[in-house]
């Protein structure tokens, strides 16, 4: 994130508490944020809050310009609606994080009366593939959706996560990120297809989308509240990845990297308290996979030190604990 130009801010919605989500959101109605009508932190050029936002947006877009590489993020306050984005509008490969719309697809349906959760399903050994995950390993498994949920957002199983586009249809996930208004978040190939990546069918998105959709869960818009919270559980669950070792360890993260050759992605909710934010940062064309690692940490780490700083630091920076 480097000398680039400067980050443009835009109010969006206000997020609600998890106790204030209703038992089911109308997502075709809530899709579209609102604008905010609560006091963005830098509203103030001159304010000490605005310095300190002006100096983050310098050391974020410096790393950026410093990677070897296309890296595009965007950084949402939520407590009031601010954004920090940087080439957020650029399509780039997901890798991995697209499990964040079949998460989200899988809740949606359950919703909807269209699957259960607890419905046991015998894995296919035939349909299984390599890579992350340990489902392959396993002689003849019967496990219901949700812990196939559960191991591809835990750790990253791709022959979970295929077992579920197989069972949701990947049209439909495709379609609910399009009614979600989420156009460039699409779900074009199953998890190591490598002949339909060479094609060109590669699952994509942006930084900006990918927060939406963060977004879009952390509100619980379409779900109900019980949806939302075994979703948001799931996604909290231990993981290692370069956004959470820029997080202390007691903080919760609900995140979902991937990585591909060349490619680094990684977004989450950070729970700090009084200032929750989401971070999606996507990189690709990368010359160092490394560089990708680490850029994403230090952003994180950036990040993290501006939302605990504003958590505590009410209006003029004293920081009260």
């Amino acid at each position: 994130m480097r000398p680039a130009a400067m980050i443009a801010v835009l109010i969006v919605t206000t997020a609600t508490t998890p106790a204030a989500h209703p038992a089911m959101h109308d997502g075709r109605d809530q899709t579209q944020p609102a604008v905010s009508t609560a006091r963005p932190a830098a509203r103030d050029a001159s304010s000490a809050a605005a310095l300190l936002r002006q100096r983050v947006v310098s050391e974020l877009t410096a790393i950026a310009d410093r990677v070897d590489g296309v890296m595009g993020y965007t950084i949402v306050d939520l407590a009031s609606g601010d954004r920090i984005s940087h080439r957020d509008a650029t399509v780039s490969p997901t890798a991995s994080t697209i499990k964040l719309a079949i998460l989200y697809e899988l809740f949606r349906q359950a919703d909807e009366g269209r699957i259960r959760l607890d419905e046991a399903v015998p894995f296919d050994r035939g349909r299984g593939v390599a890579g992350s995950g340990v489902l392959f390993e396993l002689s003849a498994p019967v496990l219901p959706l949700r812990d196939y949920a559960t191991l591809m957002i835990v750790l990253s199983d791709n022959s979970a996560t295929n077992l579920l586009i197989d069972r949701l249809g990947m049209p439909a996930i495709t379609g609910r990120m399009r009614l979600l208004g989420l156009p460039n978040t699409k779900l074009r190939r199953a998890m190591m297809d490598l002949d339909a990546a060479k094609r060109g069918d590669e699952n994509v998105s942006t930084a900006a989308e990918i927060a939406r959709l963060l977004e879009i869960l952390y509100k619980g818009e379409g779900l109900s509240a019980a949806g939302r919270d075994e979703a948001l559980a799931m996604l909290k669950k231990a993981k290692d990845s370069a956004l959470v070792r820029g997080v202390p360890a007691d903080v919760p993260v609900a995140s979902k990297p991937g990585e591909l050759d060349g490619v680094r992605v990684d977004a989450g909710i950070v729970y700090v308290p009084n200032r929750p934010y989401i971070v999606s940062i996507m990189l690709t064309y990368l010359a160092n996979d490394a560089d990708g690692d680490k850029a994403i940490e230090d952003a994180s780490r950036i990040a993290y030190g501006y939302f605990s700083r504003l958590a505590v630091g009410g209006e003029y920076g004293r920081l009260i604990r």
